[in-house]
């Protein structure tokens, strides 16, 4: 039976003093109850633009012609109060970025209860054991305590769990996730992605997905639409759109897709080991003291060497201590205990703020939500001027020009240099922080789930950027990952992290072809994997470790 019928959408949005933009151009789709549809396509191609022409979350400069039914409803038609009856009781969905979309003010146990507490008769206590429920469903430990916490105090991926939970609160007909997987490590996604196909099928829902991870789109859906510049380009069951793409632009898709099955792809990198090392980690140790909890070991004696154009990946999941480490690394928090050198050594200057330029000129840090690392009153041209002004005397046309080059270099136009992030997607924002981190040609470079928003196409361009600023000028790489198939795209070495603790590290290729520890397994038997190949190790459970309040990413 049929669930929503998008039939020959087209919209438009009236910009003031500029040429109106066509974003939809005749999109028709359609998803039966208890089937799975996937949207998938680059930033900017229109997909969550869709999605939310779905449940009527369009702006008010919006001109929308064709047909949008939702069980029956006529989403187009709708006025306020229905359109809000819609989301409540028989649609929702599950935003990409969870830090903009929870009111961090309040409780996560007001977020998830709080839409349901509208319905006449509504019982809390009721609503609050459901909601205990989804949480630990989710893979979050002590549910109960969660529910008193405010956003501030999980990390990315634990907080995108509790979006996920709040959208199964209402037992929707229609579930929408717009990359709502961006945010987690592979077992917790393995996890919550078995736990939204089950619910489709045991509750007849249907599941728009929206993800720029094609292989994480063959792992889950019936059937797949390929959207580019607001025009379907493709659509028809996802195993003939993977494997006997017919556009040009789909099959580009395909082949810019990093998979495990492909060898890892170091080794063509130079590095000198036997100069002093880039950087250089002896025994660092960190814990953190939560009011009203136990102290939370982050880091255990961890130690690590980077040579001058090498580059090193560190995997595991959320919770782990990957970005604690990436985070004393670039000098934004010092280790309680151990020895650390960047670059050659100390930092040393006649004062504070030359040590601070000395030093960004050395490490710089791309964190993984760049909505909060991007100052939202600034353009990507203002912003890198910013940085370019603080380091090198240009005059106005030089500065223009490096301006540009900067924001072609990840992909990026002209067009886009004076945008405000609020304007950009989630991918496009991601590229800007990318260019001010490689603005200032650092020795080392951090890159803390940098690429983890960015499309495949685009995923590919930043890195093979990065793999010639190794190549050309020796720019050494600290990557920061849960996404273990694009890891041998870049690194030659690997670590392992569970707990705060190295569990397993070697040579890239052969941590990914033949893990020796138990936790290494788990996590390669998690990758996403389409869903017509069976994964013979299955997918483990998501563990959780709360090491500290997230501050410009998860851990």
């Amino acid at each position: 039976m049929r669930l929503l019928d998008v039939n020959e959408l087209n919209l438009d949005i009236k910009v003031h003093g500029a040429p109106t933009l066509e974003l939809l151009k005749a999109v028709s789709l359609h998803i039966d109850r208890g089937e799975t549809v996937a949207l998938v396509g680059e930033s900017g191609s229109g997909k969550s633009l869709t999605a939310r022409a779905v449940l009527g979350l369009l702006p008010s400069t919006a001109t929308v012609t064709g047909t949008i039914d939702l069980g029956g409803v006529q989403v187009l038609k709708a006025n306020g109060p229905e359109l809000r009856a819609l989301r409540r009781t028989r649609a929702a969905m599950v935003f990409q970025d969870p830090r903009s979309s929870i009111n961090p003010v309040r409780t996560l146990g007001a977020h998830l209860i709080e839409p349901m507490m509208q319905e006449p008769g509504a019982d809390k206590a009721a609503l609050e054991k459901r909601a205990i429920g989804l949480l630990a469903s989710m893979g979050l430990s002590n549910p109960e305590a969660r529910m008193k916490q405010y956003p501030h105090e999980l990390s990315g991926g634990m907080l995108q769990r509790v979006m996920i939970a709040g959208a199964l609160m209402n037992d929707p007909e229609l579930l929408i996730c717009d990359e709502s997987t961006t945010a987690l490590d592979v077992t917790t996604q393995a996890a919550v992605i078995e736990l939204l196909s089950t619910a489709v099928q045991e509750r007849s829902m249907g599941m728009l997905f929206i993800t720029h991870d094609l292989a994480l789109a063959a792992s889950i859906a019936d059937r797949t639409y390929v959207l580019r510049n607001g025009v379907v380009q493709e659509h028809g069951e996802t195993r003939q759109v993977f494997e006997a793409p017919v556009s040009e632009y789909t099959k580009a898709l395909v082949a810019a897709t990093p998979s495990m099955a492909g060898a890892p792809k170091t080794g063509a990198h130079i590095s000198d080991s036997s100069q002093t090392p880039v950087l250089r980690v002896e025994n660092v140790s960190k814990t953190y003291y939560l009011s009203g909890q136990p102290p939370v070991e982050a880091l255990k004696n961890v130690s690590l060497a980077i040579p001058a154009g090498g580059g090193l990946a560190i995997v595991g999941e959320s919770g782990s201590g990957k970005s604690t480490l990436g985070r004393i690394v670039a000098g934004l928090e010092g280790p309680d205990t151990g020895e650390m050198s960047v670059a050659g050594g100390e930092i040393t200057g006649s004062n504070a703020k030359e040590r601070r330029l000395k030093k960004a000129s050395r490490v710089q840090m791309v964190f993984q939500d760049p909505y909060q690392s991007l100052d939202s009153r600034l353009t990507p041209a203002k912003a890198l001027q910013t940085v370019l002004k603080l380091h090198y005397k240009l005059d106005a046309k030089a500065m223009n020009a490096r301006v540009i080059e900067l924001l072609e270099s990840v992909g990026l136009e002209e067009k886009h240099a004076n945008l405000y992030p609020r304007k950009l997607s989630g991918g496009q924002r991601q590229r800007v922080a990318i260019a001010k981190a490689m603005a200032l040609e650092p020795r080392l470079l951090v890159l803390d789930e940098a690429t983890s928003a960015l499309d495949v196409s685009v995923q590919a361009q930043v890195l093979e950027l990065v793999n010639k600023l190794r190549r050309e000028q020796g720019v050494s790489v600290l990557f920061i990952s849960h996404d273990l198939a694009i890891v041998g795209e870049i690194c030659d070495e690997l670590l392992v992290v569970q707990n705060g603790s190295i569990v397993e590290s070697g040579p890239t290729a052969q941590v990914l072809n033949h893990p020796q520890h138990p936790y290494t397994q788990t996590l390669l038997a998690s990758v996403p994997r389409p869903r017509w190949e069976t994964n013979p190790h299955g997918a483990a459970e998501p563990q959780d470790a709360d090491l500290e309040p997230a501050k410009n990413s998860s851990l």
